[in-house]
């Protein structure tokens, strides 16, 4: 049975962080598409037994690409501190703030004032019973 050499896609130098978080990059990929596959396989069947281990190897798919998430903000800072904005962006989307709110996060000096935020757009308890 012919198998992929394991030795094809070593450089001949140790790599740096900057590349290493390509490869990284690229490692995130396959396991986003093999929790794709999964995923398809287990609509495509009505067999229990599969759909167990199916869930069970994409579980583990998720957990390999949420460590490699990890591995690429201690590699690459430009894309930690992109990730550590997305938080707030998503927060201030979620919650209704302007565009220009969203927009100036991360941008020094360049906080949302708390009228950016309009208590009528937020999502409370109170507000869906309505």
């Amino acid at each position: 049975m012919p198998q992929t050499n394991p030795f094809h896609s070593l450089v001949p130098r140790k790599m740096t962080d900057t590349e290493l978080a390509r490869s990284i990059r690229l490692n995130i990929e396959a396991e986003l598409d093999a929790i794709n596959l999964y995923a398809a396989h287990i609509d495509a069947t009505d067999n229990e037994d599969a759909k167990a281990i199916l869930r069970h190897v994409m579980d583990e798919e998720r957990e390999h690409a949420a460590l490699f998430w990890e591995l690429i903000a201690r590699l690459d800072p430009e894309q930690a501190a992109h990730a550590k904005e997305a938080v707030e962006k998503y927060r201030l989307i979620t919650s209704g703030a302007s565009h220009e709110a969203v927009e100036a996060v991360g941008k020094e000096g360049e906080a949302p004032s708390p009228a950016d935020v309009t208590p009528e757009k937020r999502l409370t308890v109170g507000s869906l019973r309505r």
